[in-house]
């Protein structure tokens, strides 16, 4: 995962570490201020759904006692991709905000749209098993299943 000049984040668990049965939450945050205005949590081109659960918004301590604005862009927005504004703090008023059920799917941008910062974001990093690889099991008969069937042509064709 690329990241842009300055900003700092964790990334999620590479792909081999991942394992094929069952979902993954890696937790995830970023920090955004005067040296990385912005952060982007790209695509992986891994087949998996990956999806981004944003669970607060902080201001650092050392944070001026000003509005800070933290925008979004993402899939999940309509028309012409502009960053739309999730949250507005001020360290005397709102330091924090708790947020639920509020997902992206990659690629998502977090933009700093007005304040200094420091500003910390924290959630989940998702990556989901693929249904498709689900559906394909599914429609494909297991070796039991022929076998039954076959069972049942023939007692259909004994009667």
């Amino acid at each position: 995962m690329d990241q842009p000049r300055g900003a700092t984040g964790s990334s999620p668990l590479s792909r081999r570490t991942l394992p094929e049965e069952r979902p993954v939450a890696v937790l995830w945050g970023c920090k955004l201020g005067a040296g990385a205005r912005s952060y982007v949590v790209e695509e992986d081109d891994d087949f998996l759904e990956h999806l981004v659960l944003l669970k607060t918004i902080s201001l650092g301590p050392d944070a001026r006692d000003e509005l800070h604005v933290v925008a979004v862009d993402s899939k999940n927005t309509y028309g012409d991709h502009k960053p739309v504004p999730i949250a507005s703090l001020r360290l005397s008023v709102l330091p924090t905000i708790s947020l639920k059920g509020l997902e992206f799917v990659p690629p998502v941008t977090f933009v700093l749209q007005c304040g200094a910062g420091p500003v910390y974001l924290h959630g989940q990093h998702l990556i989901l098993e693929d249904d498709a690889r689900f559906e394909a099991d599914e429609d494909v008969p297991s070796e039991d299943d022929a076998a039954d069937e076959d069972d049942t042509s023939a007692a259909r064709d004994g009667e």
